[in-house]
């Protein structure tokens, strides 16, 4: 079924409930966003408060297309100019110094702050409406649409799932890429990863000639970045990761008088006979990381509706192909382990 975009009413809205310091929640190419004028420390509190987001965990400023970054930035490198060229609109956020009269509660205190030029045309619509206002440098915060921690929303009703009526939510659709965007910093003068995402370390190093620093737990010295604490993007009913000769056991001790299944997400060829026991709920695993990056927030939203008792993934290839979505699932993940 296709979408029926907002209107230029709608958008036109939309863009005065921002100018007024309102929130408004919007489409992008990876989820949805909570957006609030990211020059509006007021605003940007707002956005903090709904989500219930630790104060200095930073926010993502999303640029309208014709936008200009350097507005928001010390100084755009030439390595940025190039991945703006690229990769911009889309889905690729960089972390570079903070220019002085952006208020530094968009950066969660820091000198650093990050920028992305959404591909989303609802995004990009509002994203312009709302810069005409501001004289061509406005940009929204917008970290994604629902409460801090827990799973990001790839569709509208996600968003009002989340808050109800209490936001104005634009809809446009199921978003297309699934996940948040890459985090790439270049505040320290080389480039390194910070989030994983549809925009892979090897793209980043086709156009720069050099990879990207992978994130391996042991920069001390990367800015704090949106979607990067160990325990988030979780579901509400208990998941764990495991390889499944692991599963396996945990499946077999669920007896089938149980009052509650079990969810499975794995690959049809692992989950032989488990896929159709009566004691577990099987979801077949997407088998390309696009897809899986694609369908997994709808996926966990939907086991959560699912009144299963736990949910068991298998566990996905270590290779660079997978690293975004074994990011959301590691941390997905981590928020129950301390309850094992």
């Amino acid at each position: 079924m296709s979408i029926i975009y907002p209107g230029a009413a709608q958008i036109d809205e939309a863009a005065a409930l921002l100018d007024a310091g309102e929130l408004v929640a919007f489409p992008t190419e990876t989820v949805y966003g909570l957006g609030g004028d990211a020059e509006n420390p007021e605003a940007i509190a707002r956005i903090y408060a709904a989500k219930g987001r630790p104060a200095n965990h930073p926010v993502i400023v999303h640029l309208a297309p014709a936008g200009d970054p350097a507005y928001w930035v010390q100084a755009l490198s030439a390595d940025a100019l190039k991945l703006i060229d690229t990769f911009w609109p889309g889905p690729l956020t960089l972390i570079l110094k903070r220019a002085s009269h952006i208020p530094s509660a968009v950066s969660g205190g820091q000198d650093s702050v990050g920028i992305r030029c959404p591909s989303h045309p609802v995004a990009q619509s509002l994203l312009t409406a709302f810069s005409a206002r501001r004289g061509g440098h406005g940009g929204v915060a917008g970290p994604s649409a629902n409460r801090f921690g827990h799973v990001s929303p790839t569709t509208a009703q996600h968003v009002r799932d989340e808050f109800g009526s209490a936001v104005h939510v634009l809809d446009g659709g199921a978003a297309d890429v699934g996940i948040e965007s890459t985090i790439l910093d270049l505040s320290r003068g080389f480039p390194a990863l910070l989030r994983p995402g549809h925009v892979s370390p090897q793209a980043i190093a086709d156009v720069l000639g050099v990879a990207p620093r992978l994130p391996d737990g042991t920069d001390a010295t990367a800015p704090r970045a949106s979607g990067t604490l160990k325990a988030h993007y979780a579901p509400r009913t208990p998941l764990a990761l495991l390889p499944f000769d692991a599963i396996a056991p945990l499946l077999a001790a669920h007896g089938e008088g149980s009052e509650k299944k079990i969810a499975l997400v794995a690959r049809k060829s692992s989950a032989g006979e488990w896929a159709s026991a009566p004691n577990v709920h099987f979801i077949a695993a997407p088998e390309d990381p696009q897809s899986y990056a694609r369908d997994l927030y709808g996926l966990l939203r939907a086991l959560d509706r699912a009144n299963v008792e736990r949910i068991l993934i298998e566990k996905l290839p270590e290779s660079i192909e997978w690293i975004a979505v074994n990011d959301r699932l590691g941390r997905a993940a981590a928020a129950f382990e301390a309850q094992e």
